[in-house]
């Protein structure tokens, strides 16, 4: 018996030596991997866009958080609202750890839907993380006559839009759907820079977008006045700028409400998501992770943030799994009403 235990008195020792080792070596093999290479960051949004700008200002922070210290590369891709990007890096681009995707919050929950084009299983993805806590709203421009919710019950309201997979379409969409509004979605812009020239020019008259889009890079046409805010999309009220109506306001059924919350509130605590196609091999994936926490902690990044006003809000890939795992578990009956409105 007293032999049993020294023997596994031994076993424990070797054990607890043998971790710090393993990990060692891990981060050796990891090391090795990355030194003297690229990662490229496929980002499905248009250069200066809230997703341009969060993913650059990552990669500025980020590589000497990684064992080899790899350089990093932002690549735009736009194309279908973000599912272009999302299928280029999910099937075609190389699943060693060296090309990360930076893909609009709304792929999960199309892909959960079937949405058409989308060639993406998001539990297969190699998630990261994600920053920014999004918002989002429809405005339109200063001059537009459109004042409130009520009057796109009988107006028609041309909006800017860049795909079918972007919140410049699917918010509007589901709105029109749900109570009747009368928005005419206007596609094929290349990102909000061009939308809202054509707003300008009285191509359209709004568009739908993340609050922190516009207040990353053109909050000073909120200011005077250029664009207004018409509404907000999510249950939970925006406070800044003040006064503004959530559309929640005007939905009459529970059944509504809980479809809202799929497609808006579900969608939005991806934030802005980063991840890996499938396949990547595991240590690469979690020295990533690590990166990835270590630099939207970092105070250099922090501080950068704030002066640029860019939301870098931090979520684990952990919530982001879990999230993929509520998406696939919405009832049935919002999903078959959601899919009805968005899958085309």
């Amino acid at each position: 018996m007293l032999g049993s235990c020294r023997i596994m008195k031994v076993i424990f020792a070797v054990a607890a030596c043998a971790v710090p080792v393993a990990a060692a070596a891990q981060s050796e093999t990891v090391a090795n991997f990355y030194k003297d290479k690229q990662i490229r960051i496929v980002v499905g949004a248009s250069a200066g866009s809230d997703y341009d700008l969060g993913t650059r200002l990552l990669a500025q922070h980020m590589s000497r958080y990684i064992p080899g210290n790899p350089t990093f590369i932002v690549q735009n891709m736009t194309g279908a609202g973000g599912i272009r990007a999302a299928n280029y890096v999910y099937n075609v681009a190389p699943k060693d750890g060296t090309v990360l995707a930076d893909f609009s919050r709304n792929i999960p929950s199309q892909a959960v839907l079937g949405q058409k084009g989308v060639r993406v299983d998001p539990r297969r993805m190699g998630w990261i993380g994600a920053t920014s806590t999004p918002n989002r709203i429809c405005a339109v421009r200063g001059s537009s006559p459109i004042r409130s919710i009520d009057q796109l019950f009988t107006t028609e309201l041309l909006v800017g839009s860049t795909g079918v997979g972007s919140a410049y379409s699917i918010v509007p969409t589901v709105i029109n759907k749900t109570i009747g509004t009368r928005f005419k979605i206007i596609e094929g812009y290349k990102g909000l820079a061009d939308i809202l020239i054509a707003m300008e020019q009285g191509e359209v008259g709004g568009t739908c977008q993340t609050l922190n889009q516009f207040k990353s890079t053109y909050a000073e046409m909120i200011r005077k006045g250029t664009v207004r805010v018409l509404f907000s999309v999510e249950e939970e009220p925006v406070t800044d700028p003040p006064g503004v109506p959530t559309i929640f306001g005007k939905l009459k059924t529970e059944a509504d409400r809980q479809l809202f919350r799929f497609v808006f509130d579900a969608t939005a605590v991806f934030g802005r998501p980063y991840a890996f196609g499938p396949d990547v091999p595991a240590e690469r994936v979690a020295a990533l992770r690590a990166a990835f926490l270590a630099a939207v902690n970092d105070p250099a990044l922090v501080a950068d943030a704030k002066r640029q006003g860019i939301d870098m809000s931090y979520r684990t890939a952990a919530e982001l799994e879990k999230y993929v795992e509520r998406l696939y578990e919405t009832p049935p009956d919002v999903m078959k009403k959601a899919a009805a409105i968005l899958v085309r």
